[in-house]
């Protein structure tokens, strides 16, 4: 239902109901800003770059053409400009890692104590992947796209997207095993 919904929503937003780009703003918003957070250094920028994408997708209203999966598409657009906010970041020799903004799950000072430090534990090992693995593991992960989609979106064999995810996992995990974690 959700591909027939984004079709529907897509041509709604091509006829001018600027109701339709709401809805799909709503719809996608939680999964574009997991993947923006997982893919940014900087998060005062997680928000940046989602406006930015969605004002862009609003500005093709009228000519955009869905070929696949809108949040596909998105997923990927996010991760573009996630990418070029890192590179500008880097440009000027500026890189801010701030604390993971993950809802706590389990009550205590403790127990909220030990989930930031693995939350920053892995946010350090994500900050260490080279981009390419990075944005497979997150759009994978967190933006639920399959290796098929991604390497297609990526313009990249199935075998390299596979590659680079299993690859960053690994690299995540030796992390982890280093600060006694078993993962």
């Amino acid at each position: 239902m959700s591909i027939i919904e984004d079709r529907i929503l897509v041509w709604r937003l091509n006829a001018g109901d600027s109701g339709a780009m709401r809805r799909i703003y709503e719809k996608h918003r939680t999964c574009l800003m997991r993947v923006a957070s997982a893919l940014l250094n900087d998060r005062s920028q997680v928000e940046d770059v989602l406006h930015d994408v969605i004002v862009g997708f609003a500005e093709t209203a009228g000519r955009f053409e869905l070929k696949g999966s809108l949040r596909a598409f998105l997923s990927i657009c996010v991760a573009n400009r996630a990418r070029d906010v890192n590179r500008s970041v880097r440009r000027r020799g500026a890189e801010c890692v701030e604390e993971a903004g993950l809802a706590s799950r389990q009550a205590g000072p403790e127990a909220e104590t030990m989930r930031l430090e693995l939350a920053t534990i892995i946010e350090d090992a994500m900050a260490q992947l080279p981009g390419e693995q990075r944005e497979v593991v997150v759009l994978h992960l967190v933006g639920e796209l399959p290796f098929r989609q991604i390497a297609r979106l990526r313009d990249i064999s199935i075998n390299t997207a596979m590659s680079r995810y299993r690859y960053g996992l690994e690299k995540i995990r030796t992390a982890l095993e280093g600060v006694g974690c078993h993962a």
